[in-house]
């Protein structure tokens, strides 16, 4: 356990976390929203400081991440808890409740486990990272000073002040933005649209690497306006972000059908109107996993499941046929 950044003292031993939108008010010897955020005895305490449910040497498209060196390896790791309610959370045993399996590794051992492995990548995964803020700004620091890069594969539900101070240290960020329905946001995921996306223009203002993935949730999200009008926001701010858009299936709470795959490449189709870079997710088909380029269709970066072949990208990041500039970290 480790004292809480980010959090004010109020009457009667009660605190108010700020740290994320939800701004909880937590009473003595209760936990916020996330369940990971303690008040013990008028002191916000992070519970999984320290506290790793999972760890693994993943491709970094699994995150997904396509534009951010390409078939290199990261070393991914996770705790325990999480900011949102997700009624198809596919993470829940770890998101929702505190899981009996768990390393303790302090920041200076992931360090070495990645300098010993000569991993150059380390993503902060799995549930969400934003509620171990603590571990990971303290993680992160010492990764910086070895230049090894770092990525977030987040809600983006955090306040700005926590989100200034941890991007300095962060190379990378998928952020999930679940939809543009607001009722969706609040009785499916439990929180609010307009956090998130305040913060993906942030993100890019400061020039992190984003980029952004929506799970089409049957009878949710799926509503086709407003979809487009996603898509318009992203490419306003701009039109290189990758966008990941990933077939749901019936886990947790939520039962409806899987996204139905012809819907989700008319989406597809919706969504290349607006961006450049769109792929799918959990469909498994090298046509929409692909990159090609936006200029002359050329593909560019060739992936069957995690088989990635770079083609037709030159060593200043240009399309080898056309020349136009490809946003893709290699």
């Amino acid at each position: 356990m480790k004292k809480a950044l980010f959090f004010e003292k109020l009457n009667d031993n009660s605190v108010k976390c700020l740290l994320c939108p939800h701004n909880c008010i937590v009473k003595n010897n209760h936990s916020g929203i996330c369940g990971v955020r303690k008040n013990i005895k008028g002191e916000l305490i992070s519970l999984n400081y320290g506290e790793v449910t999972a760890l693994n040497i993943d491709p970094i498209e699994k995150k997904p991440l396509f534009h951010f060196y390409p078939g290199k390896s990261a070393f991914s790791i996770g705790t325990w808890g999480c900011n949102f309610k997700c009624a198809f959370c596919q993470n829940y045993e770890i998101s929702q409740e505190r899981p009996s399996g768990i390393y303790k590794l302090k920041p200076e051992e992931i360090v070495k486990i990645v300098e010993d492995r000569n991993i150059k990548i380390v993503a902060f995964t799995y549930s969400e990272p934003i509620v171990w803020f603590e571990y990971i700004y303290e993680t992160a620091k010492l990764l910086k000073e070895k230049d090894i890069k770092t990525a977030l594969v987040t809600n983006g539900y955090i306040n700005k002040d926590p989100m200034k101070k941890i991007m300095p240290y962060i190379d990378a960020m998928n952020i999930d933005l679940k939809g543009f329905n607001v009722e969706f946001y609040k009785k499916i995921i439990g929180g609010k649209k307009e956090p998130v996306m305040e913060n993906i223009k942030l993100a890019v203002e400061n020039n992190i690497h984003i980029e952004i993935t929506t799970l089409i949730v049957t009878n949710g999200n799926d509503n086709i306006n407003e979809l487009k009008e996603m898509f318009k926001w992203i490419g306003n701010i701009s039109k290189n972000i990758p966008l990941h858009l990933s077939r749901y299936y019936p886990v947790y709470k939520y039962h409806e059908p899987p996204t139905d795959i012809e819907k989700l490449k008319y989406i597809y189709n919706i969504a290349k109107e607006y961006l450049n870079y769109v792929y799918l997710g959990n469909v498994w088909d090298e046509k929409y996993e692909s990159t090609y380029c936006p200029e002359c269709k050329t593909l560019l970066i060739k992936r069957e499941g995690y088989n990635i072949s770079i083609q037709n990208i030159d060593d200043k990041g240009r399309c080898k046929n056309c020349s136009k500039k490809i946003p893709v970290i290699i």
